[in-house]
């Protein structure tokens, strides 16, 4: 699970600056250096809320006098029409970090709103449903971390703390025995999952010492099949095929995850506006 405190917000919003404000916003220079403003940040549809942090690490790397007050945090539900900060102080650093803000929030509370509606939909099963690496270029903690924020679970960061066996691995190596054998042997103290495509293949990596098996598009009488066969001596995850309609479905076969790309993949920005507040 990917941990607040050990992503670089720092850092990472710096870069987003840098990329809008280049050498300066020419707009915001319209403004005299000294007003100050109060403005709004209003939510028109119903999300679940994450990027708080980032937020408001935009406004204290403008100006640390900016003053942010939050209506709710991150992994709150909000209805249309909600009011979701307050902020007031100088008037160009507010109009300067509009947008980076609201892009961190916007992006953020969209991943999280879809990671929401993915956990509402296996409620009661006890199904974990898990991010994949498929996200957006750059984005990849933020979004893993909006992804815990909706009440969905990370699957592996990376390509570094865990082996996850797939097709291609599978054919380079020769053989799905021979890649879980390798992999065990090579890194006893790191989890080893291997994608398998058939149930011949599933007894092939249990048979060679897996203890985390992909069920790759297998169809709901398979999913059933593999269960059965493996009677809880291996962790299977489902994948492929998987959206809203059908997750359910999945779900009740009796597999452990449900590893879902679209999480963090079709991504549909939540719908917030920053207003000025008339004094």
């Amino acid at each position: 699970m990917i941990a607040l405190e050990s992503i670089d917000i720092g850092v990472q919003v710096g870069l987003a600056l840098q990329e809008d404000l280049g050498s300066g916003d020419r707009t915001a220079a319209l403004i005299p250096a000294d007003a100050s403003s109060r403005v709004k940040v209003i939510s028109r549809e119903a999300a679940v809320i994450c990027g708080v942090a980032w937020f408001d690490e935009v406004f204290r790397q403008l100006d640390d006098a900016i003053v942010i007050d939050w209506h709710c945090r991150d992994g709150d539900r909000v209805e249309p029409d909600s009011l979701v900060c307050e902020l007031r102080g100088n008037t160009r650093a507010l109009l300067s970090g509009e947008r980076s803000a609201l892009n961190y929030l916007q992006v953020l509370s969209g991943t999280a709103t879809l990671a929401r509606r993915y956990a509402d939909a296996v409620d009661g099963t006890g199904v974990r449903i898990l991010d994949t690496r498929k996200t957006l270029p750059g984005l990849r903690l933020q979004q893993k971390y909006a992804v815990t924020c909706g009440g969905c679970d990370n699957h592996r960061i990376g390509l570094f703390d865990a082996i996850l066996i797939k097709e291609n691995h599978i054919k380079a190596a020769g053989s799905v025995s021979v890649a879980v054998r390798t992999a065990l042997a090579m890194a006893p103290d790191i989890e080893v999952e291997v994608e398998v495509e058939s149930l011949a293949e599933l007894s092939e990596a249990l048979s060679a010492g897996a203890r985390r098996v992909l069920l790759d598009n297998f169809s709901l009488d398979q999913l059933r099949a593999a269960v059965s066969l493996v009677g809880g001596a291996a962790r299977l995850e489902a994948s492929g095929g998987v959206n809203l309609s059908t997750i359910r479905a999945i779900a009740e076969t009796g597999v452990d995850d449900i590893s879902v790309g679209a999480l963090t993949k079709d991504v549909v920005a939540i719908d917030l506006s920053m207003q000025f507040i008339d004094d």
